[in-house]
Parts: structure tokens; C-alpha cells; sequence
């Protein structure tokens, strides 16, 4: 047995389909591969950012590696995003005249996180517009961990609910994004 991110993992768990049974290889495979690009993208610390939700794991989010599957972390990201405009911005997704679409999204990991951790998601405006918003989600092991172990990338173009048309981003909800917006020179401010 292989004791590793909290988790005791067999030999037949941790092996992937290269071959390859390190854990602690396939962790240092993550970090490489997402940072080879340099250093665009969402801050990696939690300094970066100004909203944060606490978002439990559930034992069905883990894979048969024994940590959480890649396209549960896009949950993630999407429930930090509306929590936020609901909470904040006056969101409601039933009833709102003007609703977000999901036009783009990505994830980068860097290392993997596994059930039963209580993640920490932080989230910021990188760019407002007239009828969208560029999002930044940095996913954390917790909520004192200082350093993201993923970072996704979430574009949302607001619509008429009815037409589906993009439409001028409601003022009470363009007020709670703005108060997660940042600049190159300044963080987005604190929730």
C-alpha cells in the first residue's frame, strides 16, 4: 500500500495506463505539464483572489485512482461562479431576465486533491464587459492551503432569457462582479 494525499492507494490503483506507479511521479507530472506554457494565467495562491467558497468533496467525485476526476473540478468552478452572482449580484437562475451561458471554460491541474477534503475555491473578475465576464477559480486543498492545486479559466456571455440574445449585464449583478475585478497592478478586493 501506498499511503499518499491522505489516501492509502494499492499498487493496482496507482498504476495508470503509461505504467507508471509513483504517485508522487504523477504529481510532479501535473505540476510540470500546467505551468510549461510560463506564467499566464490565474495567481496560484490565495492572495489573488477576493471570493471564496468552502465546497465539500463527496466519495463519488474520487476516480479509481483514489483522487477527485478531472471534470468534476468544472463543477467546482461553476458552483463557486453562480454561488457568488446569487449570493451577491441578486442572481436567480429560475426567475432572472437575464441569464449566463458558458461559452469557454478550462482547467489546469497541479496537483490532485481526493475526498474526503473540504475544498476552498477563490474567484475573480479578470475582465468585465458590456455582456460578459472572464472569470478566474483557483481550487485549494483547503482553506488554509496557500497554493491552488488547480486553476480554471470561465467565460460567461449574459443573455435575454427569452430571446437568448446577449444582453447589458444587469446593474446589481455588474456591481458584484466589479467588486471581484481586478487590473494588472491591483487584486481584486475582499469578500
Amino acid at each position: 500500500m501506498l499511503r499518499t494525499f491522505g489516501l492509502a492507494m494499492s499498487a493496482a490503483s496507482r498504476t495508470t495506463c503509461t505504467g507508471r506507479t509513483s504517485a508522487r511521479h504523477a504529481s510532479r507530472t501535473m505540476s510540470t505539464a500546467a505551468t510549461a506554457d510560463g506564467p499566464q494565467g490565474p495567481p496560484r495562491t490565495r492572495d489573488g483572489y477576493g471570493y471564496f467558497l468552502d465546497i465539500p468533496t463527496r466519495w463519488k467525485d474520487n476516480d479509481q485512482f483514489g483522487h477527485i476526476n478531472n471534470v468534476n473540478y468544472y463543477s467546482f468552478i461553476d458552483t463557486v461562479i453562480n454561488t457568488y452572482l446569487i449570493k451577491y449580484g441578486g442572481f436567480d437562475p429560475l426567475n432572472s431576465d437575464t441569464v449566463g451561458f458558458c461559452v469557454e471554460s478550462s482547467c489546469k491541474y497541479f496537483s490532485p486533491l481526493a475526498y474526503p477534503q473540504t475544498l476552498s475555491a477563490g474567484l475573480r473578475v479578470k475582465k468585465l464587459g458590456n455582456s460578459s465576464a472572464v472569470y478566474e477559480v483557483a481550487i485549494f486543498g483547503s482553506d488554509t492551503a496557500t497554493d491552488a492545486a488547480a486553476t480554471g479559466h470561465f467565460v460567461h456571455v449574459f443573455v435575454d432569457s427569452e430571446t437568448q440574445k446577449p444582453s447589458r449585464i444587469p446593474n446589481t449583478l455588474r456591481n458584484a462582479l466589479e467588486r471581484l475585478a481586478v487590473t494588472d497592478q491591483m487584486p481584486a478586493s475582499k469578500l
